[in-house]
């Protein structure tokens, strides 16, 4: 047993380093997230952040199942995807942008459930199919997870599911903290502000593309 740990930490490891690696810089559904947490509370904010990280964990799965050839099928449509995730974000920014005097007059009733919000959460950090990219290449470049076996390869899915949800549980907890603690006018330009970034940056994934 002791042997069998010691072959699996090295998946664990870089596992956590690479769901934290793809979690922590800051984009648009981090943005959301702590907007989220701000409006709702978190255990609303806890299932968005549950669902992000459900979607990190995926992506893990299916590079880790199907290494770098994953990326070698994405590749050559990159353009078109990185067009359709801006399409979605940019869609999402402006409906909430629209909405977003009325929510911070609402209180936390006009809010989703939980289950909802899961789902949408689930599927905007699902259009972005890069995340398939950085994986797969980092599994590619780390011969411990490429050449590992099954169980080894599943530790390390994991721990990416782990790391990148204790990351979004920050996120949502920060938002959270300031739960009904800023007057009406405050949750109302944060909401302009943060919304305003994620239409920034779909436009600069639309650029990139």
């Amino acid at each position: 047993m002791p042997s069998l740990a010691t072959d699996l930490a090295g998946p664990a490891l870089s596992g956590l380093v690479a769901g934290w690696g793809v979690a922590i810089p800051l984009g648009a559904i981090g943005v959301l997230l702590v907007d989220l947490g701000m409006r709702a509370g978190l255990r609303r904010a806890s299932a968005a952040a549950a669902a992000v990280a459900t979607a990190d964990l995926l992506y893990a799965g299916v590079a880790a199942a199907a290494g770098s050839a994953a990326a070698a099928v994405l590749e050559p449509h990159q353009r078109a995807l990185r067009l359709a995730a801006a399409a979605v974000l940019a869609a999402v920014a402006v409906m909430s942008l629209r909405g977003a005097r009325r929510r911070a007059r609402a209180d936390a009733r006009a809010v989703p459930p939980p289950a909802r919000l899961y789902a949408r959460f689930l599927g905007l950090t699902a259009v972005n199919p890069t995340t398939v990219v950085y994986f797969a290449a980092l599994i590619a470049g780390l011969p411990a997870v490429a050449s590992a076996p099954a169980d080894a390869k599943a530790v390390f899915v994991a721990a990416v599911g782990v790391a990148s949800l204790s990351w979004q549980l920050v996120l949502a907890a920060s938002g959270a903290a300031l739960h009904h603690r800023l007057p009406e006018q405050a949750r109302l330009w944060t909401a302009l502000a943060g919304n305003a970034l994620v239409l920034a940056l779909a436009a600069r994934v639309a650029l990139d593309a």
